[in-house]
């Protein structure tokens, strides 16, 4: 059996032992959801985020860590759908509701703003995925660091969005920082780390380096 079909059977378990809006059942929803997601099966990992959301909301309300993990989640979906308007709304909802639920300092909190910050590049609006970015990096690197996992990840889209922008060295000396950091904190074999190189070695062929 493979493991979608095993996540469906555990799923269906639940639902029968524990009912369809037990959190158990909800958080086996999103797990069979997520290697769903993996596959490429976007439509139905997304029916699965959208079964989950609505009952959170009913469980828990909007102002739950639960239920905007859900939402941030099928945001995600929605985004790679290519329906990025309501990604967008969706991500921006979070980013409002998350200094509430997560507090100012919240690591979520920080991370809705730079996945925020990804489907508005991805509309093309980049002044303000910038904007977004270098507001979340001067806040992650206060309270982490500039080294932290999370920072790097937010100091890579900045580059990647400079790129975009035409702003060529700013962007290539980013990207440099990011991958000289993770190598030496993180090591070479870190799946962040290969992505970060690969997207140094995209910057480098275009720039005829």
């Amino acid at each position: 059996m493979g493991e979608i079909a095993e996540q469906e059977k555990r799923v269906a378990e639940l639902r029968h032992s524990r009912g369809e809006e037990h959190p158990e059942t909800l958080t086996a929803m999103l797990d069979l959801a997520e290697l769903l997601w993996k596959e490429g099966r976007l439509r139905p990992a997304r029916m699965l985020e959208e079964q989950v959301v609505a009952a959170r909301l009913r469980l828990f309300g909007e102002k739950h860590p639960d239920t905007l993990k859900a939402m941030g989640k099928l945001a995600t979906t929605i985004g790679m759908q290519g329906d990025l308007a309501t990604a967008r709304a969706l991500q921006a909802r979070i980013v409002e509701l998350a200094p509430e639920v997560w507090g100012e300092d919240g690591r979520d909190r920080w991370r809705a703003l730079n996945n925020l910050a990804g489907t508005v590049a991805a509309e093309g609006d980049l002044l303000a995925a910038r904007e977004l970015l270098q507001t979340a990096i001067a806040a992650m690197a206060g309270i982490w660091g500039e080294e932290d996992g999370d920072t790097l990840a937010a100091m890579g889209n900045l580059a990647s969005v400079l790129w975009q922008m035409g702003e060529p060295d700013e962007a290539y000396w980013l990207q440099q920082q990011v991958v000289d950091t993770r190598q030496r904190i993180f090591g070479d074999d870190d799946p962040a780390t290969r992505a970060a190189v690969a997207a140094f070695a995209a910057m480098q062929r275009e720039a005829g380096v």
